[in-house]
């Protein structure tokens, strides 16, 4: 029996409770990972390198995590696993006493979350089917960018009063308790989520993807490596003095809730007029980087509210784009093919911008913003293309 617009609605609210609590989470630690770590004693180009390392992980695990879930159909076992590992990961950081031990952390909940997204995604690109690809994928990443934006002022809060990293991450097990709950009361009352979507097989090619996929995955690689990961800009703004340890996550936390508002926006407008939608995000995104790296504090404020409203378009509408690319059946593999290409270029983006970063700040800058920029020529190609 076909599922009705209130049910897709009420399955994706509850796939972005779990993901605010989880965001909560890894999010409010990310605010601070690169400060943190510097206390322990490594340095931009360590911190460049281990935030793309862990993308880099995260994205390529997402390779055969993808084909997993397209193989099995196992998509909550697979979701569940994901979330245990990326979780839990978080408060451990409590106990890191060397650079060493907090990077294996980092890229420990990295690889978490790439078990666990493509089959995530599939589910959510099911139910988006009957709300709106463009909609659905905005009201998750809304309500996963909630979470982002209380995670860090939890941090900041704690790093206020204690001043003390440690205890900073271990107040993230609440939320992250949270998240597991609300994870096993969504498995119990969707136990189905395929049911929001019939299967078909239809326009796809003999290697079993169109080749407007292939196109729109080098673009989003672009993206990937021009985009500065926040670590990175947060060691910037602590070694330069322009925030405070605790005034960075709030930045982190602003951020966060100009990305959740323009998801929303940037959803509906892309089920009204498409690709030029997520054109908007790409140019917002360029934009931000000089003026977070070269700004005053007021200025680079700025900057990170247009990160924020650059990362809002690209992380709803970059997985909305596939489910309409790519038929249910094939999207497993989809999601894991295209964030293995993601992750690559992002390791190798966020490597190049943090030694860039230690030679030249304005070579840094140039990077990131030439390199967003030169993907949009491949957007609109696929733009013109039939869905």
């Amino acid at each position: 029996m076909a599922a009705s617009r209130q049910s897709a609605i009420r399955f994706i609210v509850a796939l972005g409770t779990i993901s605010l609590f989880a965001d909560v989470t890894y999010e409010g630690a990310r605010s601070v990972n690169g400060p943190f770590l510097g206390t322990l004693g490594a340095s931009a180009a360590v911190v460049g390198i281990v935030s793309g390392a862990g993308e880099f992980v995260g994205y390529l695990l997402r390779l055969f995590s993808g084909a997993a879930a397209d193989r099995t159909r196992a998509y909550w076992k697979l979701t569940l696993a994901g979330y245990f590992i990326n979780l839990l990961a978080v408060p451990f950081l409590a106990l890191a006493g060397h650079w060493g031990v907090a990077a294996a952390l980092i890229i420990a909940e990295r690889a978490g979350k790439a078990i666990r997204t493509p089959a995530r995604d599939v589910m959510l690109s099911q139910a988006s089917k009957i709300v709106g690809r463009g909609w659905g994928f905005g009201l998750h990443e809304f309500m996963d960018q909630v979470g982002a934006f209380l995670g860090p002022l939890l941090v900041a809060l704690v790093l206020a009063k204690s001043h003390r990293y440690p205890q900073a991450y271990a107040v993230l097990a609440i939320p992250a308790g949270l998240a597991l709950g609300s994870l096993f009361t969504a498995m119990k009352f969707y136990p189905d989520p395929s049911r929001f979507e019939e299967p078909k097989a239809a326009g796809i090619t003999p290697s079993g993807l169109p080749r407007a996929f292939w196109i729109y995955m080098a673009a989003a690689g672009l993206l990937a490596a021009g985009f500065v990961d926040f670590p990175l800009i947060a060691f910037h703004f602590s070694k330069t003095s322009l925030a405070t340890p605790a005034e960075i996550p709030v930045f982190y936390s602003a951020a966060m809730g100009v990305e959740a508002l323009t998801a929303l926006v940037f959803g509906k407008l892309f089920d009204r007029i498409g690709m030029p939608a997520l054109m908007v995000g790409v140019l917002l995104s360029a934009a931000s980087s000089p003026l977070a790296f070269f700004g005053s504090f007021y200025t680079a404020l700025a900057g990170m509210m247009l990160w924020g409203a650059g990362m809002g378009a690209q992380q709803s509408l970059l997985r909305a784009k596939i489910a309409d690319l790519v038929p249910a059946e094939r999207r497993g593999s989809a999601y894991g093919i295209f964030n293995t290409a993601y992750g690559i270029l992002w390791f190798a983006g966020s490597s190049a911008i943090g030694i860039l970063y230690g030679r030249s700040l304005a070579a840094a800058v140039t990077f990131a913003v030439v390199t967003q920029l030169a993907a949009i020529p491949l957007l609109l190609m696929v733009g013109r293309r039939p869905a």
